[in-house]
Protein backbone atom coordinates (compact mmCIF):
# COMPACT_ATOMS: atom_id res chain seq x y z
CA UNK A 1 0.00 0.00 0.00
CA UNK A 2 1.49 3.33 -1.06
CA UNK A 3 1.43 6.45 1.17
CA UNK A 4 -1.16 7.99 -1.16
CA UNK A 5 -3.54 5.05 -0.64
CA UNK A 6 -3.53 4.54 3.11
CA UNK A 7 -6.66 3.28 4.81
CA UNK A 8 -9.05 5.70 6.44
CA UNK A 9 -8.74 6.08 10.20
CA UNK A 10 -10.39 8.09 12.90
CA UNK A 11 -9.23 11.50 14.05
CA UNK A 12 -10.33 13.27 17.21
CA UNK A 13 -10.59 17.06 17.08
CA UNK A 14 -10.88 19.45 20.02
CA UNK A 15 -11.65 23.14 19.78
CA UNK A 16 -9.59 25.26 22.18
CA UNK A 17 -11.14 26.40 25.45
CA UNK A 18 -12.85 29.75 25.84
CA UNK A 19 -10.51 32.72 25.35
CA UNK A 20 -10.83 36.27 26.60
CA UNK A 21 -11.53 37.35 23.02
CA UNK A 22 -14.31 34.75 22.78
CA UNK A 23 -15.83 36.20 25.92
CA UNK A 24 -15.51 39.75 24.55
CA UNK A 25 -16.87 38.69 21.13
CA UNK A 26 -13.83 39.86 19.22
CA UNK A 27 -12.60 38.43 15.91
CA UNK A 28 -9.59 36.20 16.65
CA UNK A 29 -8.53 34.57 13.41
CA UNK A 30 -4.74 34.25 13.43
CA UNK A 31 -4.18 37.14 15.83
CA UNK A 32 -2.25 35.59 18.71
CA UNK A 33 -3.04 37.90 21.60
CA UNK A 34 -6.05 35.98 22.94
CA UNK A 35 -5.50 33.87 26.07
CA UNK A 36 -7.69 31.27 27.77
CA UNK A 37 -10.07 32.47 30.45
CA UNK A 38 -10.32 30.67 33.78
CA UNK A 39 -13.41 28.92 32.45
CA UNK A 40 -11.53 27.95 29.30
CA UNK A 41 -8.75 26.36 31.35
CA UNK A 42 -11.28 24.58 33.58
CA UNK A 43 -13.19 23.15 30.61
CA UNK A 44 -9.94 21.99 29.04
CA UNK A 45 -9.05 20.15 32.26
CA UNK A 46 -12.48 18.52 32.36
CA UNK A 47 -11.94 17.07 28.90
CA UNK A 48 -9.09 14.90 30.13
CA UNK A 49 -11.36 12.37 31.88
CA UNK A 50 -13.42 11.71 28.76
CA UNK A 51 -10.31 11.53 26.54
CA UNK A 52 -8.34 9.10 28.69
CA UNK A 53 -10.27 6.08 27.41
CA UNK A 54 -9.15 6.69 23.82
CA UNK A 55 -5.44 6.00 24.44
CA UNK A 56 -4.02 8.59 22.07
CA UNK A 57 -0.48 8.25 20.79
CA UNK A 58 0.14 11.87 19.88
CA UNK A 59 -1.31 15.36 20.39
CA UNK A 60 -0.93 17.91 17.60
CA UNK A 61 -2.02 21.51 18.09
CA UNK A 62 -2.39 24.74 16.20
CA UNK A 63 0.55 26.98 17.01
CA UNK A 64 -1.72 29.82 18.20
CA UNK A 65 -1.54 30.53 21.95
CA UNK A 66 -5.15 29.70 22.84
CA UNK A 67 -4.86 26.28 21.20
CA UNK A 68 -1.38 25.60 22.60
CA UNK A 69 -2.55 26.35 26.15
CA UNK A 70 -5.49 23.99 25.69
CA UNK A 71 -3.17 21.32 24.27
CA UNK A 72 -0.73 21.74 27.16
CA UNK A 73 -3.49 21.19 29.73
CA UNK A 74 -4.85 18.14 27.94
CA UNK A 75 -1.43 16.67 27.17
CA UNK A 76 -0.36 16.91 30.79
CA UNK A 77 -3.51 15.08 31.84
CA UNK A 78 -2.90 12.38 29.24
CA UNK A 79 0.83 12.12 30.06
CA UNK A 80 1.74 13.03 26.48
CA UNK A 81 3.80 15.75 24.89
CA UNK A 82 2.40 17.79 22.02
CA UNK A 83 3.73 19.30 18.84
CA UNK A 84 2.39 22.25 16.86
CA UNK A 85 1.52 22.72 13.22
CA UNK A 86 0.62 26.10 11.65
CA UNK A 87 -1.58 24.28 9.13
CA UNK A 88 -4.08 23.92 11.99
CA UNK A 89 -4.50 27.66 12.55
CA UNK A 90 -7.87 29.37 12.44
CA UNK A 91 -8.99 31.11 9.27
CA UNK A 92 -7.22 34.43 8.84
CA UNK A 93 -9.67 37.35 8.90
CA UNK A 94 -7.08 39.97 8.02
CA UNK A 95 -8.17 43.54 8.73
CA UNK A 96 -11.12 42.36 10.83
CA UNK A 97 -9.02 40.66 13.50
CA UNK A 98 -9.29 42.35 16.87
CA UNK A 99 -12.56 44.06 15.91
CA UNK A 100 -16.13 43.21 16.94
CA UNK A 101 -17.43 39.83 15.82
CA UNK A 102 -20.52 41.61 14.52
CA UNK A 103 -18.38 43.09 11.73
CA UNK A 104 -18.01 39.66 10.14
CA UNK A 105 -21.03 39.91 7.86
CA UNK A 106 -21.95 37.26 5.31
CA UNK A 107 -20.37 39.16 2.42
CA UNK A 108 -17.06 38.99 4.32
CA UNK A 109 -17.28 35.39 5.55
CA UNK A 110 -19.31 33.75 2.78
CA UNK A 111 -21.55 32.23 5.47
CA UNK A 112 -25.25 33.04 5.89
CA UNK A 113 -28.17 31.39 7.68
CA UNK A 114 -26.08 28.46 8.82
CA UNK A 115 -24.73 27.64 5.34
CA UNK A 116 -21.63 28.37 3.29
CA UNK A 117 -22.99 30.50 0.45
CA UNK A 118 -19.67 31.64 -1.03
CA UNK A 119 -16.57 29.58 -0.15
CA UNK A 120 -14.40 32.09 -2.01
CA UNK A 121 -15.45 35.18 -0.03
CA UNK A 122 -12.28 36.73 1.32
CA UNK A 123 -11.92 39.42 4.00
CA UNK A 124 -9.32 42.09 3.21
CA UNK A 125 -5.91 40.60 3.93
CA UNK A 126 -7.43 37.27 4.95
CA UNK A 127 -8.38 33.80 3.74
CA UNK A 128 -11.45 32.33 2.11
CA UNK A 129 -13.02 29.22 3.58
CA UNK A 130 -11.74 27.34 0.52
CA UNK A 131 -8.21 28.37 1.57
CA UNK A 132 -8.79 26.83 4.99
CA UNK A 133 -10.00 23.59 3.40
CA UNK A 134 -6.79 23.52 1.36
CA UNK A 135 -4.81 23.71 4.61
CA UNK A 136 -6.98 20.92 6.03
CA UNK A 137 -6.08 18.80 3.01
CA UNK A 138 -2.37 19.43 3.57
CA UNK A 139 -2.68 18.40 7.23
CA UNK A 140 -4.50 15.19 6.30
CA UNK A 141 -1.80 14.36 3.77
CA UNK A 142 0.97 15.07 6.27
CA UNK A 143 -0.77 13.02 8.95
CA UNK A 144 -1.20 10.02 6.68
CA UNK A 145 2.42 10.18 5.61
CA UNK A 146 4.08 10.89 8.96
CA UNK A 147 1.79 9.20 11.50
CA UNK A 148 -0.10 6.48 9.57
CA UNK A 149 -0.52 4.14 12.53
CA UNK A 150 -0.91 6.62 15.39
CA UNK A 151 -4.08 7.66 17.16
CA UNK A 152 -4.10 11.46 16.95
CA UNK A 153 -5.75 14.10 19.10
CA UNK A 154 -5.81 17.45 17.29
CA UNK A 155 -6.37 20.72 19.16
CA UNK A 156 -7.48 23.44 16.80
CA UNK A 157 -10.16 26.04 16.02
CA UNK A 158 -13.78 26.15 14.93
CA UNK A 159 -13.07 27.05 11.32
CA UNK A 160 -10.44 24.33 10.91
CA UNK A 161 -12.70 21.72 12.52
CA UNK A 162 -15.39 22.54 9.95
CA UNK A 163 -12.80 22.47 7.16
CA UNK A 164 -11.42 19.07 8.20
CA UNK A 165 -14.92 17.64 8.47
CA UNK A 166 -15.87 18.96 5.04
CA UNK A 167 -12.67 17.75 3.38
CA UNK A 168 -12.73 14.27 4.90
CA UNK A 169 -16.43 13.81 4.10
CA UNK A 170 -15.82 14.99 0.51
CA UNK A 171 -18.66 17.46 0.93
CA UNK A 172 -19.20 20.25 -1.63
CA UNK A 173 -18.37 23.61 -0.10
CA UNK A 174 -21.27 25.49 -1.66
CA UNK A 175 -24.24 24.90 0.60
CA UNK A 176 -22.17 23.23 3.33
CA UNK A 177 -23.96 23.29 6.67
CA UNK A 178 -22.17 25.54 9.17
CA UNK A 179 -22.65 23.61 12.40
CA UNK A 180 -21.97 25.36 15.72
CA UNK A 181 -18.58 24.33 17.18
CA UNK A 182 -18.39 25.23 20.86
CA UNK A 183 -15.27 25.92 22.88
CA UNK A 184 -13.74 22.72 24.29
CA UNK A 185 -16.05 20.56 22.14
CA UNK A 186 -14.85 17.20 20.82
CA UNK A 187 -15.43 15.93 17.29
CA UNK A 188 -14.60 12.46 15.95
CA UNK A 189 -14.23 12.11 12.20
CA UNK A 190 -13.06 9.42 9.81
CA UNK A 191 -9.93 10.59 8.05
CA UNK A 192 -10.40 10.30 4.34
CA UNK A 193 -8.20 8.03 2.30
CA UNK A 194 -5.69 10.09 0.37
CA UNK A 195 -5.66 9.17 -3.33
CA UNK A 196 -3.86 10.97 -6.07
CA UNK A 197 -6.93 11.07 -8.32
CA UNK A 198 -9.87 11.54 -5.95
CA UNK A 199 -12.68 13.95 -6.73
CA UNK A 200 -11.83 17.11 -4.84
CA UNK A 201 -14.78 18.75 -3.05
CA UNK A 202 -12.93 22.05 -3.03
CA UNK A 203 -13.75 22.49 -6.69
CA UNK A 204 -17.48 22.81 -6.02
Amino acid sequence: MTPSQRRARSLTLVRHGESDWNASRLVQGQNDRAQLTGEGRAHSSLLVTSLLEHKFDRVVSSDLARAKETAAIISEGLSLTFSTDPLLRERCFGAFEGGPLANLTSDVTGIADGLVVNPDARPAGGESFRDVVRRAELFVERSNLEWPDLSLLVVTHGGMIRALRAYCAREPLNGLRWDPVGNASVWAIDMCEVHENTNDPRAT
